[in-house]
């Protein structure tokens, strides 16, 4: 495979990266001509101990002596747009080899799963868990990454091309590249981050998700327009909604965004049913297509609701189905089927909106309430519950003075009217981010209870509490079995099915408590939180936040699901995807259906196929809990050090996510002035970390965890539980892909600097033995060794990147050595985030 790689991916690049060369613009001319002596400059300057400085100032008395200050920066502008212009031409030439370099029929495909249970004979008992099982992937609006969508235009055409080795096509597409604006002029609103998500449902989803479901129940022999779950494959959507994580979002946000992704879902139905009317050209059957077609129409074009539900679609469309058995033979019956099928799927709201807020935001709400009514919102928990579950009312809205409030009530108002235009699963969720108690639960609950005008039991809305840091993990099932014991809110879930989903958030986990600690705590959240669940006879249902794996720097989600082993609930797979996630993973049809499959084979198969592999045993816990806590000690060591805000604020690039016309979510949680580690929001957290190309969350701890073990003499115990505990070793591969991403070398100038030369040490240090250590525990000579592609991949890809971080590093090193920035530093640095980001593919 890796040979195919070198062939398809990395000699591609080399020559179609030559065709820049040719572009007829005179700057890119010079700067492709350039870039290699820089790149070259970059590698040997870093080999023989040079600073980002030195370097670039090196680089330009050699190759380009006498330019004025403007024309450097200028040239180093253009250096940055050109290698932005790299990353995605790489990007394009990887996606077009994704069936070649990924074994897409092979371990983890559909294909391969029907073939393992027929061999087993357990293909009843596959269908039998494919009722009721699912896998859900959100979307969400943190788009660190995204391509303005005339830029994803160029993108899929120039993938095409590739595939094609349409070279004149490849040519034209370059230039096009060149000529191309890649930065949003103004930052985008809620509503612009809502219709670049779009872009995927229509153009990947609801080709890809349709298409996987078919092949697997064609190969289970169960028939299309009849099976009762079509939700095995699901799509999940937070712009519009999450207000914690986007405080721009409004209720009226909200409803624009649930009307576009009904009117694009239309627009898919629409061209479908064109198709469709130029197969059944049918006496009966004709004019059922023909009405449902005029239906979506004027739905669509004309404003007017014709449909109230997806079953008045469906209605239609079963009767043309049945006419088409009766008079025709079934002429044509599975593209029917196959249509019938994707209206169950997507149902009228394409993909299923979220609603999310602070907890701390509901606190305030339901102090002003008690205000108005002139009462006092105090007690202890039980006292505040007992006042909140006794609340008959609410007080109208112009009676807040807080606007915020009123917003809040509007946004619950608004679920109520999403429902009835685009279904319940349009929006059925509300998640309650920074939950740390029952109180948190039921202030939530009761407000959407008042809202709705509803009896006891009657809610259409689950209330998902989110669990994010270790202390919050930790009382989680306490929290739940206090929750499941009351009358009430059990009246509650059984209107929802016996179900109960519950959020667990790894990035926030991660910046709370390091890497080792936030994945052990989460498993064993689980693993408590299901065990109470069953005992009160409640599914349990996790959503996991996990943004881009692992901390966002890197790792394998499958093998993640693959190994939780039987104490924890998998009646479904929830997970949040976002950034270089969506568009590496899921951005292509080819790519989504691979990445798909695997998240589905990985849920059905730790069900179907228990192993001891997956399932740890007393011994392996205790060693695991052994690393998670020395990893944690070093990891609170480290967030206690003076310089570690300080370094954040003032040598990593933090403050830019802030500044980027990327998005518009803030860099912390609340509007106090000054820097607190607590109030930091995970995305430009571990966003800084990786742009230093120190990826501190995805590894920081391991190393001194898997030291301290070591002299204990329990090395040989680590290395043996490395080989038989998937999750085990999942954890330490995906670490190991957070290391093969650092390049520590860039800020090595740091280790010099007075005020943060020990805590850039401490840092480096802490690098270099995990690196040791886990070459050690694995047996590998270098890092994924065992994952030649994903390492050929990464190494082309910083080597791409290289001169970016060098001249983000050389901005920042200029800055901290002048005892200053200027605003043309500052740009710089902003400038080049985009590319570097974007070459990491599944960073924040």
């Amino acid at each position: 495979m890796h040979q195919i790689y070198d062939t398809q991916v990395a000699k591609r690049f080399t020559i179609y990266n030559s065709l820049f060369l040719d572009l007829p613009f005179d700057d890119i001319y010079v700067t492709g001509t350039l870039l290699p002596f820089l790149g070259r400059a970059c590698e040997t300057g870093y080999a023989s101990g040079k600073t980002p400085r030195q370097i670039i100032d090196g680089f330009f008395e050699e190759m380009m002596p006498g330019q004025s200050e403007k024309e450097k920066y200028d040239f180093l502008f253009q250096m940055i747009q050109y290698v932005e212009r790299q990353v995605v031409l790489f990007d394009s030439i990887e996606d077009a080899a994704y069936e070649k370099i990924n074994d897409i029929s092979g371990k983890g495909s559909v294909k391969a799963l029907i073939n393992r249970v027929e061999n087993d004979r357990k293909k009843e008992a596959l269908i039998q868990k494919l009722k009721n099982f699912s896998v859900r992937l959100t979307l969400t609006a943190h788009p660190t990454q995204f391509y303005p969508g005339n830029v994803l235009g160029i993108i899929t055409d120039l993938e095409s091309a590739i595939r094609n080795n349409d070279l004149e096509s490849i040519n034209l597409l370059l230039q096009q590249l060149g000529k191309t604006g890649f930065i949003n002029r103004e930052k985008p609103t809620p509503f612009d981050e809502a219709v670049s998500l779009i872009w995927y449902l229509e153009n990947v989803f609801y080709h890809a998700i349709p298409d996987i479901i078919i092949r697997l129940l064609k190969g289970l022999d169960q028939p299309l327009h009849s099976w009762e779950n079509p939700g095995i494959l699901k799509v999940g959507f937070w712009p519009g909604g999450d207000r914690d994580g986007n405080p721009f979002v409004t209720h009226d946000i909200t409803l624009q965004v649930a009307d576009r992704l009904k009117k694009w879902l239309m627009r898919c139905y629409y061209r479908d049913l064109r198709k469709l009317r130029k197969r059944l050209t049918f006496k009966n059957v004709e004019e059922l297509i023909t009405k449902a077609e005029r239906g979506i129409y004027f739905t669509l074009f004309e404003n007017k609701e014709v449909y109230s539900s997806k079953e008045d679609l469906l209605a239609i469309l079963l009767e043309a189905r049945e006419a088409l058995i009766t008079h025709h033979d079934g002429l044509f019956l599975d593209l029917l089927d196959q249509f019938i099928l994707k209206v169950k799927i997507f149902g009228f709201h394409f993909a299923h909106m979220d609603l999310r807020q602070d907890s701390r935001k509901h606190d305030g709400f339901w102090e002003e309430v008690f205000t108005i009514q002139g009462k006092e919102f105090t007690g202890s928990e039980e006292e505040l519950i007992s006042k909140v579950m006794k609340t008959k009312g609410l007080p109208a809205l112009d009676h807040f003075e807080e606007s915020f409030h009123r917003e809040m009530l509007q946004s619950m108002a608004s679920v109520k009217s999403i429902q009835k235009s685009n279904g319940e699963e349009g929006l059925h969720r509300y998640i309650i981010s920074n939950c740390q108690s029952v109180l948190h639960i039921l202030e939530v609950y009761q407000m959407a209870k008042l809202t709705f005008g509803v009896e006891h039991g009657k809610l259409p809305l689950d209330i998902v509490p989110l669990f994010e840091t270790i202390d919050d993990l930790a009382s989680a099932p306490e929290i739940m079995t206090k929750l499941y014991q009351m009358p009430e809110y059990k009246l509650h879930l059984q209107n929802r099915g016996w179900k109960q989903n519950i959020m667990l958030g790894f990035s926030d986990g991660t910046k709370d408590g390091g890497y080792l600690k936030a994945n052990w705590s989460i498993l064993e959240a689980k693993e408590e939180l299901t065990r109470v669940s069953r005992e009160h006879g409640i599914q349990v249902v996790f959503f996991d936040g996990r943004g881009g794996p692992v901390a966002r720097g890197g790792g394998n989600l499958h093998n993640f699901y693959a190994s939780l082993g039987e104490k924890v609930e998998n009646s479904e797979i929830q997970v949040t995807i976002q950034g270089q996630t969506i568009s590496s993973n899921y951005g292509k049809i080819v790519s989504c259906t691979y990445n798909f499959e695997q998240l589905l084979s990985a849920g059905l198969e730790n069900h179907l196929y228990p192993d001891a592999e997956k399932n740890l045993n007393e011994s392996q816990r205790e060693l695991i809990q052994a690393l998670a806590d020395a990893g944690y000690q070093a990891y609170k060591q480290l967030k206690s050090h003076p310089k570690f805000v300080p370094y954040l604020e003032h040598v990593a690039p933090l403050k830019f996510f802030g500044m980027t016309n990327i998005g518009s979510r803030p860099l912390k949680r609340g509007g106090a002035s000054g820097l607190k580690f607590e109030d930091l929001r995970a995305i430009p957290f571990v966003g800084s970390w990786a742009q230093m190309k120190q990826n501190i969350p995805g590894f920081y701890g391991v190393g001194t965890a898997l030291a301290a073990l070591e002299k204990e003499g329990k090395m040989e115990e680590l290395k043996k539980l490395y080989q038989e505990s998937l999750f085990f070793r999942t954890l330490l591969s995906n670490s190991m892909q957070s290391l093969n991403k650092c390049f520590y070398p860039a800020s090595a100038y740091l280790k010099e600097n007075p005020e943060y030369g020990e805590f850039w040490g401490i840092l480096y240090q802490e690098f270099l033995q995990s690196v040791e250590k886990l070459k050690e525990i694995s047996g590998m000579q270098e890092l994924l060794e065992d994952n030649p592609v994903s390492k050929a991949s990464i190494e082309i890809r910083e080597r791409i990147v290289l001169p970016l971080i060098t001249i983000q590093q050389y901005a920042i090193q200029c800055g901290l050595e002048n005892g200053s920035s200027t605003a043309i530093l500052d740009k710089l640095i902003l400038r080049t985030m985009f590319g570097i980001i974007n070459a990491m593919r599944n960073a924040a």
